[in-house]
């Protein structure tokens, strides 16, 4: 016997679009949700500025046009990417926060409790953890990002500022502004196993040489020190003159290494120039005046453009790298004080 379905293709039609409409569906459900699940990828060419107080991280273009402003926790100072690049991490040192800011969303989505007045950090080479200097606690300080953790602290001398992880994850270095030394520190035993007496005043570092020359800024020294990883003492004092300036007002305190590792970039702080220094030569090639109190600064991936956060001027250099000028300053929120490109 011979069912209605069998004998009727009309009558099976409408099912079959209904099962194909309902599988469509499901499929263009799934593809969604995949899609929703993976995370938006950062947008390119951007450059970040955080800004004391705004209590901001101010985007630019590449060019230095004005894009957003995010809003983040109290006095924004040191920034680094995570990994991928879609997250900013932003020490906050009067909400005693590093904020987790979305790239994609340019928003704020979380914090990670730190001690009393964190400063500049560094992460381990997996990026798992944020060893933070804890100025006002003389510590620095490991912090697990995904469980917001603690993990552990090492005591320092006063007023940790500059903190650098080495590749291999074994060793941080530890700038002591007080105490005018560089701490070594064995993350595995967790404690200083060496003392580097360096400049007046040490700030920040940049590892050269493809990871066998420190370099440190000496705020106070007017000088960078260059200490040897190899053995952990200092080779070179690179002494700065700026013509027309007193040596108590050039302040170096940030650097960067230039994508093709042949030249480190100097702030000079409030000699209001930034300085060109031949890293194999470890001769000065060139200042170049910009704005007030030279900061924090970043050099663009393809070496073209350095960007130079000005603290008193409340503004952003754009230097042309080859012509050895600047181009243009912007503004940049009150107090500027790291600089992010992402390319």
């Amino acid at each position: 016997m011979h069912s209605i379905a069998s004998k009727s293709p009309e009558i099976q039609r409408p099912a079959r679009l209904l099962r194909w409409s309902l599988g469509a569906s499901l499929l263009a459900g799934a593809c969604l949700s995949a899609a929703q699940a993976q995370p938006s990828a950062p947008t390119p060419n951007r450059v970040y500025v955080s800004s004391e107080k705004d209590n901001s991280i101010q985007v630019f273009d590449t060019q230095g046009v004005r894009v957003a402003a995010i809003d983040v926790c109290k006095r924004p100072r040191h920034m680094q990417f995570s990994r991928d690049h879609r997250q900013i991490y932003v020490s906050c040192g009067d909400s005693n926060q590093m904020g987790l800011v979305d790239v994609a969303s340019a928003k704020m989505t979380g914090t990670v409790a730190l001690g009393d007045s964190p400063e500049i950090f560094d992460l381990s080479p997996d990026g798992k953890v944020a060893y933070v200097s804890i100025e006002d606690e003389n510590v620095m300080a490991a912090y697990d990002l995904q469980s917001k953790a603690k993990l552990f602290e090492v005591k320092t001398g006063g007023e940790p500022e500059g903190i650098l992880v080495m590749p291999d994850g074994k060793h941080a270095y530890v700038t002591s502004e007080v105490a005018n030394v560089v701490h070594l520190v064995d993350l595995a035993q967790r404690k200083v196993v060496k003392n580097i007496r360096v400049g007046n005043r040490p700030r920040r570092f940049v590892l050269a040489a493809g990871g066998k020359e420190l370099w440190v800024s000496n705020e106070l020294g007017a000088s960078v020190s260059i200490v040897s990883t190899q053995d952990n003492t200092v080779k070179h004092t690179l002494q700065f003159r700026v013509k027309g300036m007193r040596a108590s007002d050039i302040t170096p305190v940030g650097m960067a290494l230039s994508p093709d590792g042949k030249t480190v970039w100097v702030a000079l702080g409030r000699a209001n120039h930034v300085a060109e220094v031949d890293q194999a030569s470890r001769e000065v090639r060139n200042t170049i005046l910009v704005g007030k109190r030279a900061w924090g600064l970043a050099a663009h991936p393809d070496g073209k453009t350095l960007y130079v956060a000005n603290g008193l001027s409340d503004d952003m250099t754009l230097v042309d790298t080859a012509a050895g000028k600047a181009v243009r300053s912007v503004a940049a929120g009150r107090v500027p004080h790291s600089v992010l490109v992402q390319p």
